[in-house]
């Protein structure tokens, strides 16, 4: 974590905005005279509003951020309405679980506003609010939004000038072929089967166990990274509340350094969330132990139950992936890798095209865009690296696919660099090279060998003149693809070796 990359210091700066968003969001319930709760509840609803709204457009964001109470006020409503009767405040929390996944077939705005909705009712359960509270949870939440989306689109706005690339849309279907429906189905089951494990641990901190199964689910498409997820949850949950019978239990509540704490733990959570899911989950049940401390109803029994919900929580994920309506590891990595693969054939004509001197060609989005999936490959083949796979062979097939298509992505950004050059030249030899990326990318999305008969040729020929460079990228694409052929190309079960 300490030592993943940074570029443009990107989240650095998003963190840091994230706890200046938080801070303001309760700074002004409390100018407002609400109630601890309230407070809290405002809190939670800025930080979800920084942490989900992923839109590609700052536009699109602020859209998103203004259709949030559309999405969780009538959440509230419902969850303080029924809090004290069990059966229909328990079959509305499952049909809010439903209708939050099976949102994400309509991309970052729907994925948003799902955990929105679910995350309102899971708050009402964790702060004991009452249908009196519903007119000062609905102003905290309404101060939450307007202050974390005056720092995030007015204040320190870094969107506009980094933009982050934009998030895969999720992979396509029909009905149950759709992985995001197959996932409603699994998610409601699993999050119905842990609120009745949940209720018999704890009638007042059942809620713990529907939430890890929901968090499970989320930015997962496939048994493996489900059951992946799972893991590091329950691993930064045990470290997470060793850190609180440390940290959180002595401290007692007290309000500033508390407030320093939680401000440090909300930091930690946006810093950790790209590169490690058990570093953000250990900010997580910190945060939470420190918010218990704050209610007055901390202790280390408590700490406990909340290790044993998530336990509950992660079983019941693994179990609906593996049992309802499964979603195969492999059938996921194909289709994710087949979207990269496309894309670095895109950067590649739009940048040639620049060299050509096409004013409109620009590869930069498609850069932008492979980053995104690139990253989305790795999560789906992280079933397959993870150091506990007992499958040798597809581990080291997965390992090779990651690192050449990182080689890739590298040579794309170079070509998307050197094709930003105005004196950057242009010749026949990068038109040719170009072909012969599409040939190899047509060639590895049939399932066929990328063709390789002219390597001997590429590789004697000078990189020379104003063209060099980019014909450098792209004989070094060339190869990369050449060599992806091989683990592509072969059967997901048969053994496996990485040649020197």
């Amino acid at each position: 974590m300490f030592v993943a990359p940074d570029p443009g210091l990107l989240r650095l700066r998003t963190s840091a905005r994230a706890v200046v968003g938080v801070a303001a969001a309760v700074a002004l319930a409390e100018l407002c005279g609400l109630s601890l709760t309230a407070s809290i509840t405002g809190g939670l609803a800025a930080l979800l509003a920084l942490f989900t709204v992923t839109d590609a457009t700052v536009r699109r964001q602020a859209v998103t951020t203004a259709l949030l109470p559309a999405a969780g006020f009538p959440v509230l409503a419902l969850a303080t309405a029924l809090h004290a009767v069990t059966p229909l405040r328990d079959a509305a929390f499952v049909l809010v679980v439903f209708c939050g996944v099976y949102a994400r077939r309509w991309g970052a705005r729907g994925h948003a506003l799902g955990i929105f909705a679910f995350m309102n009712f899971f708050i009402t359960q964790f702060l004991h609010a009452l249908p009196g509270q519903l007119p000062e949870l609905y102003a905290a939440v309404g101060l939450a939004l307007v202050a974390s989306a005056t720092v995030r689109f007015l204040l320190w706005p870094i969107e506009r000038r980094t933009p982050p690339p934009a998030a895969p849309a999720p992979l396509p279907g029909r009905g149950l072929a759709r992985p995001t429906t197959r996932q409603a189905f699994q998610a409601t089951l699993a999050c119905a089967v842990a609120l009745s494990i949940g209720q018999v641990l704890s009638e007042d901190r059942w809620y713990w166990a529907v939430g890890t199964t929901w968090w499970i689910f989320v930015n997962t498409a496939s048994r493996g990274e489900t059951l992946v997820r799972g893991f590091r949850r329950v691993l930064g949950t045990v470290v997470g509340v060793a850190a609180g019978v440390l940290i959180a239990i002595p401290l007692d509540g007290a309000p500033a350094a508390t407030a320093v704490l939680v401000a440090a733990c909300v930091f930690a959570i946006f810093y950790t969330a790209p590169v490690s899911y058990s570093w953000m989950m250990l900010a997580v049940t910190l945060m939470a132990g420190l918010l218990y401390g704050l209610l007055g109803v901390l202790d280390p029994a408590l700490l406990v139950l909340r290790l044993a919900e998530t336990a509950v929580g992660a079983v019941c994920a693994a179990l609906a992936v593996v049992l309802v309506l499964p979603v195969t590891t492999h059938a996921t990595n194909d289709a994710w890798i087949q979207r990269a693969l496309h894309c670095v054939h895109a950067a590649t004509a739009e940048a040639t095209a620049r060299l050509a001197g096409s004013p409109t060609a620009d590869p930069a989005p498609h850069a932008a865009e492979l980053e995104a999936l690139l990253a989305r490959v790795r999560m789906a083949l992280a079933p397959l690296v993870h150091p506990l796979s007992p499958f040798r062979g597809r581990k080291a097939r997965a390992g090779q696919v990651v690192a050449l298509l990182d080689d890739c992505a590298r040579e794309v950004r170079g070509l998307v660099a050197v094709a930003a050059d105005p004196d950057a030249g242009h010749d026949a030899r990068l038109a040719a090279a170009c072909w012969r990326v599409e040939d190899a990318v047509r060639a590895l999305t049939a399932g066929e060998r990328a063709l390789d008969g002219p390597a001997a040729a590429r590789d004697t020929e000078a990189h020379t003149g104003a063209a060099g460079p980019a014909l450098a990228h792209l004989h070094g694409l060339e190869r990369a693809l050449a060599e992806l052929a091989t683990p592509l190309g072969s059967a997901p079960r048969a053994p496996y070796v990485v040649s020197a």
